[in-house]
């Protein structure tokens, strides 16, 4: 039954996904929407009941915790610190303006809807829901940026800064929640510190070895390095987990501490396959995620809910990073961009809630409210961003970029040129 259950996830993600980008949407967005549809929210759960019966459901977790793995990984395995040069101060302010209103407006929209979602912690439930605010999803955006062929205007690369800084800073933020508030020993979580040194002065230097061996051999990857690094991120997933953190922080940090220096084509390579996997499994964890998600149940109370928490959701992460764009220097339409863009939330956002419900820091009428705001946050973005950032000004930063590239090649001829122009 497994195996049929598996199909039809497969299927259906597929389906709305290659719908939503028919639409101009990133497929994440249907890839959600086809594990709402397959959850109890439609004909009082006899759908989800019949297709995925109880006996079925704990191989569909497992199925979608390994492709959550996976892709954690490659999404640190994808995180550059070159997206910085040359705009640290931006995208430092950007990052820090929409973490801070957004987390501050989360705790205060947490401390208005306490009284109807009670959980096990107040505090745990209040910074939660200040973290949960302050995503942005990365990997979605990339896609988003790429899909517009902005990725290398300067409003893009300052938006993948910006969100490559606010992702670092909104993981240890939800890590420390979760290792606070979990009800784990303390010297367990003491315990992490220790790994995370062993993983950078150790494990680091290993993998560079590896990685050097394998970039002075054959231009092809072969198996025996993907098979160590996906090893790795399965100890350092199960580590973080026993520390009392949550098993997708070690799968995030094995892929981020892959050595950067002349490994672009290996680490291409290795994304390339070990993200097509994790594509493969991912849909699962969105079935299982949907069958948390039940909007017949939502009434007035809850619609009202929903519309207070779009409106912290969307105006704190918008006013944070158009201020911080603005007190960097940055010009009012470059600031309204960034605060469009950091406001995709995407698969990051779920994989997050995910992380809530399992520790009982949400209730599943919230959890299922805040999974339809992750869904609207990023399909919001790519028409304001069309908006925002029109065509013609897209074409028009290309073309000035290209210009800047061709003139510094000529003035410094001797310096070699480690990338072509942008539209080149």
């Amino acid at each position: 039954m497994t195996m049929f259950a598996l199909a039809l996830i497969l299927a259906a993600a597929h389906l709305l996904g290659a719908l939503a980008r028919r639409c101009g949407q990133p497929p994440v967005i249907g890839e959600i929407l086809a594990g709402i549809l397959l959850g109890p929210s439609l004909f009082d759960g006899v759908v989800s009941e019949t297709l995925f019966p109880l006996d079925v459901r704990p191989h569909l977790v497992t199925l979608g915790n390994l492709g959550v793995a996976l892709f954690m990984f490659v999404v640190g395995l994808e995180l550059d610190h070159r997206l910085l040069r040359g705009s640290r101060r931006a995208a430092a302010g950007v990052s820090i303006g929409s973490i801070v209103f957004a987390f501050g407006l989360g705790c205060l929209l947490a401390l208005h809807l306490w009284p109807d979602h009670r959980v096990a912690s107040q505090l745990g439930f209040v910074l939660f829901m200040g973290a949960a605010m302050s995503i942005t999803a990365f990997p979605v955006l990339a896609r988003i940026l790429t899909d517009r062929g902005i990725q290398h205007t300067r409003i893009g690369a300052l938006a993948m800064a910006s969100a490559a800084i606010g992702d670092m800073v909104a993981w240890f933020l939800l890590a420390a929640i979760v290792a606070f508030t979990g009800g784990q020993r303390s010297w367990q979580v003491l315990l992490a510190v220790p790994y995370l040194l062993v993983m950078l002065w150790v494990v680091r230097p290993l993998l560079g070895r590896i990685v050097a061996a394998q970039a002075r051999g054959t231009r092809e990857l072969t198996l025996g390095p993907v098979i160590v690094l996906i090893v790795l991120l399965l100890l350092s997933g199960g580590l973080s987990e026993w520390f009392g953190l949550h098993f997708i922080f070690g799968a995030f940090f094995a892929g981020v501490i892959i050595p950067r220096q002349a490994t672009e084509r290996l680490r291409t390579q290795i994304s390339d396959r070990v993200g097509m996997v994790s594509w493969i499994l991912l849909p699962a964890y969105f079935a299982v995620a949907g069958l948390n998600v039940n909007l017949a149940a939502v009434g007035g109370d809850g619609l009202g809910e929903l519309a207070l928490i779009l409106l912290v959701a969307i105006g704190g992460k918008f006013v944070g990073a158009y201020t911080g764009a603005r007190v960097s220097g940055q010009s009012g339409r470059a600031a309204t961009t960034m605060g469009i863009l950091m406001n995709t939330r995407g698969l990051t956002e779920l994989i997050i809630l995910g992380v809530g419900l399992q520790l009982h820091l949400l209730d599943t009428d919230l959890y299922s409210l805040m999974v339809v705001m992750a869904v609207v946050t990023t399909a919001m973005t790519a028409p304001l961003l069309r908006w925002s950032y029109p065509r013609q000004m897209v074409d028009a930063d290309l073309l000035q970029l290209s210009q800047e590239w061709r003139e510094a090649a000529r003035t410094a001829p001797g310096r070699s040129v480690v990338a072509r122009p942008p539209g080149t």
